[in-house]
């Protein structure tokens, strides 16, 4: 199999026949064998029933349904689990992406490249959603050191290796290119084709920019202590024992000196301090002992008597 196009869509039922019309009309010419998977996510109108209908005019398509919304990240985890192709291709259903960019993408993978992400130089969104995203995409640049113009671009293409190591779940699919670059792939982008919704109406608002940098602060987070977290609980525990032991050190001087123990506030902050540090650290080695037994080690390739396996 040469490629698989991952499809998450969710209330596109007007949209769906001619997306294949126009997907079949740009991998054709191709020779490519390609699969299709389209993951219905949790849609209330009659998604599910277009694609039932559009897998029995078209064999190469393979649906999946979610019972309720679960979010495009679970969407294209699925998806990628599925896929059987070299390469992986992922599309919006909203006709706002162009098929024909896909061939293009895939050329860049030929050359050497691991993943290619889409870059709508010309974005045709009302003002609310572009600028937004301009802020989102220059702060995750900086911040990450990946410099892509558009992160959030619904179509990517991608070695296969890439989407069997990259873990998604809440609303990471939006940081798939950090991800791939922090695990040593190759990354670029490519402009692309975009154009404006026909029907059905967008399912993000606003509100996605406030949950993009929350997100972002998790996945930076998890970047740095996600193998340590003994590193981050532990520091904040050393922090709550210096300030105990000061406090304590002082009040036990004051002792020593006077004879006398007088309970202030002062003095319950530093016991307070003490148990603190006991439960950061305590904290931080639970964490290290659970880390430990389920971290795994992905592999990208394995050579033996040189033949690639």
């Amino acid at each position: 199999m040469d490629l698989s196009l991952v499809i998450p869509v969710k209330e596109e039922s007007e949209n769906l026949p001619e997306l294949f019309k126009e997907i079949v009309d740009a991998l054709a010419p191709t020779g490519f064998e390609y699969e299709v998977i389209v993951i219905d996510d949790g849609s209330r109108d009659n998604t599910w029933e277009v694609l039932e209908n559009l897998s029995k005019e078209y064999p190469f398509m393979r649906g999946i349904r979610f019972q309720f919304n679960c979010g495009k990240a679970d969407a294209l985890a699925v998806g990628f689990s599925k896929a059987r192709g070299r390469y992986v291709a992922t599309l919006d259903g909203d006709l706002q992406d162009d098929p024909l960019e896909i061939p293009k993408m895939i050329k860049i993978l030929d050359d050497g490249y691991d993943l290619v992400s889409g870059w709508k130089i010309r974005r045709l969104d009302p003002w609310h959603k572009t600028w937004p995203s301009k802020l989102f995409n220059l702060t995750v640049s900086m911040v990450c050191g990946q410099r892509l113009h558009d992160f959030n671009c619904g179509i990517k293409a991608y070695r296969s290796s890439v989407v069997r190591y990259i873990e998604l779940y809440g609303d990471y699919h939006r940081f798939i290119p950090v991800m791939a670059k922090w695990q040593g792939f190759r990354i670029t982008e490519m402009p692309v084709a975009h154009r404006a919704r026909v029907h059905g109406v967008s399912k993000y608002g606003v509100s996605r920019l406030v949950s993009g940098f929350l997100d972002l602060i998790s996945l930076m987070f998890m970047r740095s202590f996600s193998t340590k977290p003994l590193h981050f609980f532990g520091l904040i525990g050393l922090v709550f024992m210096l300030l105990g032991l000061g406090v304590c050190g002082y009040f036990g001087y004051e002792w020593l000196q006077t004879g006398a123990m007088h309970v202030r506030p002062l003095l319950l902050a530093g016991g307070f301090s003490l148990v603190m540090s006991v439960q950061f650290i305590s904290l931080g080695l639970l964490a290290e002992m659970l880390n430990g037994r389920k971290r795994r080690i992905y592999p990208v390739a394995e050579t033996f008597g040189g033949v690639d396996l």
